[in-house]
């Protein structure tokens, strides 16, 4: 069998090997899930209904919690079912479908990263130029070129990953379909295709992340020749969010993918487990509660929900009817 063009049934070895450390994890990932979905939709949502959020960098960062839920999806319930029900096994078509969606809305996140690291250059460093520059047009043209990119990436890193012929036996060690433990499956030589995906792993996170340097680095010099101290830290303050998420996903990132394959080791499972299940957590709680404007919309919205329940509650008790 060793050598052919057939297509397998993979196996994922999974993210713990001991019975019964399953449960306590299948517990704790599926909450961590149920977090990231309640949060990041709900973000979206709030972005959606507030009129007050209908600005670029809002609007930015509903774009950006879509791809935490997208790439989120991809993995996470696979491996919640895989937790608990013991069932590893994976079709050829299903490990290609979820390593080219998660390769997708991950380089898509890596630009929406530089989007919104230059909309912050341009509304701190060009205040006055900011509604010409980061125009509603503007807005979708930079999310449309995001996820371009990031498509045609991922058809690169697809192709690349499964376009060799695999070896028996089928077993994946990870809890899904990665590039360096699918590469290890393969018989022929992979060293031409672990270059591409080097190449243009790094092409995508070195030119975003480039983006967001220079960014940062023009935005540092404006806010130091700022005289008055509460306009430094209200630019700081602004910034202070985005920083944050952009240490978690490139910190782990370029840990996992801007290295060679021989020096991938264990710890590559815990890596994998904080930008996929972790990361995507937490990102909705770094922009909404060090954000001001959001907690506003969030208080808003509880105070909405509070008055027409009071208003139910005094109809059914003095049966009158709503005007």
């Amino acid at each position: 069998m060793g050598g052919n063009h057939t297509q397998p049934t993979f196996i994922l070895l999974g993210i713990a090997g001991s019975l019964g450390v399953q449960a306590p994890l299948f517990g704790l990932f599926l909450l961590i899930y149920l977090v990231t979905l309640v949060g990041n939709v709900g973000l979206m949502v709030l972005v959606w209904v507030i009129p007050r959020l209908h600005t670029p960098m809002y609007f930015f960062l509903s774009h950006f919690s879509l791809a935490d839920v997208c790439y989120s999806s991809v993995v996470s319930p696979r491996m919640l079912r895989d937790l608990l029900l013991g069932h590893k096994a994976i079709s050829w078509a299903g490990c290609v479908a979820q390593f080219h969606i998660f390769a997708f809305f991950v380089t898509a996140e890596c630009h929406l990263l530089a989007v919104m690291a230059y909309d912050r250059h341009v509304a701190i460093c060009h205040p006055l130029l900011y509604v010409t520059v980061i125009s509603s047009r503007v807005c979708w043209q930079l999310v449309a070129w995001s996820y371009l990119i990031a498509f045609l990436s991922a058809i690169i890193y697809t192709s690349c990953t499964f376009g060799g012929s695999f070896c028996g036996p089928y077993q994946i060690d990870h809890f899904f379909c990665d590039v360096s433990p699918v590469l290890k499956l393969v018989c022929s030589d992979t060293h031409s295709s672990e270059m591409v995906i080097f190449v243009f792993a790094t092409i995508n996170g070195v030119s975003t992340s480039l983006v967001i340097l220079l960014s940062y680095i023009c935005i540092l010099r404006t806010v130091l020749r700022m005289s008055s101290a509460p306009s430094r830290a209200r630019a700081f303050h602004t910034c202070a969010s985005h920083l944050l998420s952009v240490s978690l996903f490139y910190g782990t990132l370029f840990f996992m993918y801007l290295q060679p394959a021989s020096r991938h080791s264990s710890l590559d499972k815990v890596a994998s487990v904080f930008y996929t299940v972790v990361t995507p957590m937490l990102n909705p709680f770094i922009y909404s509660l060090r954000n001001k404007e959001v907690k506003g919309a969030l208080g808003k919205c509880r105070r909405r929900m509070l008055n027409r329940c009071q208003c139910k509650r005094d109809v059914s008790t003095h049966g009158i009817k709503e005007p």
